[in-house]
């Protein structure tokens, strides 16, 4: 398992759909990136997307790009504080990204987004679903 399986091992039942619904309003994973280009971080992004080693994003970066808005929305569904929130997408946001992305492209990677839960590659989907059951 990842660090994406154990990240979310610990959150709620709303972690899966808040992260969909994260990705999903910023564009999905082309908009996401588009975003991180914008701040200066599309090399980042573009390492998640790619098929090489995902570079690290601090929980700064995150607030910064994805804005307090969406980062608190996130943190109300989890439970957790907007700071507790971007620590967690730091680490979760990367794999999440690469594992949307097997290919190495952000193409075909939103229809993957809508099935969050039952279709990520890598055995994400039953994990995940399990894991949100407590």
């Amino acid at each position: 398992m990842g660090l994406l399986d154990n990240v979310l091992g610990g959150l709620g039942d709303d972690a899966a759909g808040g992260l969909s619904d994260l990705l999903k309003g910023h564009g999905g994973v082309a908009g996401l990136a588009e975003k991180f280009g914008q701040n200066g971080l599309g090399d980042v992004a573009a390492s998640w997307i790619g098929k090489g080693a995902n570079a690290g994003v601090s929980a700064e970066q995150i607030a910064s790009v994805l804005g307090s808005g969406p980062v608190a929305d996130f943190a109300k569904k989890l439970g957790v504080s907007p700071e507790q929130a971007s620590e967690t997408l730091a680490g979760l946001l990367p794999e999440a990204v690469d594992r949307l992305t097997p290919n190495g492209s952000a193409e075909g990677a939103d229809d993957l987004l809508g099935g969050l839960l039952n279709n990520l590659p890598g055995g994400i989907g039953d994990a995940l679903s399990g894991l949100f059951k407590r």
